[in-house]
């Protein structure tokens, strides 16, 4: 089982053992609070992203924003901004999706999807090095 760092609550169904100190192999993100994901700074998942250490963000945890629609728009600019940091977003499902961005990114970094992942066309294409 890969240990990896918490932050925030634990989410349900991802196959990782917590720790709150280094080593780690990954970062999750079980939940974040509003102004966490509107004015993303966590260190530790920064640092991690900026090493290459995987970071996965559990979607059930995120805020949202149902009567304020400015807000949501703000939201789901924040999440897209995280995503093209390299974030990879799961909502603890055995079978992630990998999209062609996160195949690169996968790619990379010298990793193979996690076993039972779907993959996009493309993802599989950039993973069998055919794009």
């Amino acid at each position: 089982m890969n240990r990896a760092f918490l932050i925030g609550d634990a989410p349900e169904g991802l196959d990782f053992s917590y720790v709150q100190a280094p080593p780690y192999d990954a970062v999750v993100i079980g939940s974040l609070e509003l102004g966490g994901l509107l004015h993303f700074d966590n260190e530790v998942a920064l640092t991690a992203l900026a090493s290459g250490k995987p970071v996965y963000l559990y979607t059930p945890g995120l805020p949202t924003s149902p009567k304020n629609r400015a807000l949501a728009a703000s939201l789901a600019t924040a999440q897209l901004e995280l995503k093209n940091w390299g974030v990879l977003f799961t909502d603890g499902a055995r079978r992630h999706l990998i999209t062609g961005e996160e195949a690169k990114l996968l790619r990379q970094q010298g990793r193979r999807p996690a076993p039972g992942a779907v993959l996009t066309p493309l993802a599989k294409d950039i993973l069998e090095d055919k794009v």
